[in-house]
């Protein structure tokens, strides 16, 4: 997959989220320090149904551009659901499971983005 694809990804995937008002969305590319993905999408919602929704969205709106999750883990318990999409990973927590886990602090290598910097080819 080419980094123009995975920023299509990431840039869907973060809309779906933010259009499920999902907090903090954090958008880290880990493209230079690690080979599991390009990016990974960080955001966290205040309820179960509201997780569950976020993802929801997330998988819709990639499927309809053509993508498909590799593995889907958590979905049940939505304290902290990965959607692996091969070139992106979006984390989804519950605020609690968020910063218990700090996946900011552990992939801090990482250089944070804005979501203006997914449009650009």
């Amino acid at each position: 997959m080419t980094q123009t694809q995975s920023k299509q990804m990431a840039r869907l995937a973060y809309e779906a989220l933010e259009d499920k008002k999902a907090k903090d969305i954090r958008i880290l590319d880990i493209s230079e320090i690690s080979v599991l993905a390009d990016y990974f999408l960080i955001a966290s919602g205040s309820n179960k149904n509201q997780v569950q929704a976020m993802v929801d969205n997330v998988q819709e709106e990639l499927h309809k551009a053509g993508f498909s999750p590799r593995q889907v883990e958590g979905y049940q318990t939505a304290s902290w659901i990965l959607l692996d999409y091969g070139d992106i990973i979006v984390h989804i927590f519950d605020e609690e499971n968020r910063l218990f886990y700090d996946l900011e602090r552990i992939w801090r290598d990482g250089a944070f983005i804005s979501p203006e910097a997914l449009k650009e080819a």
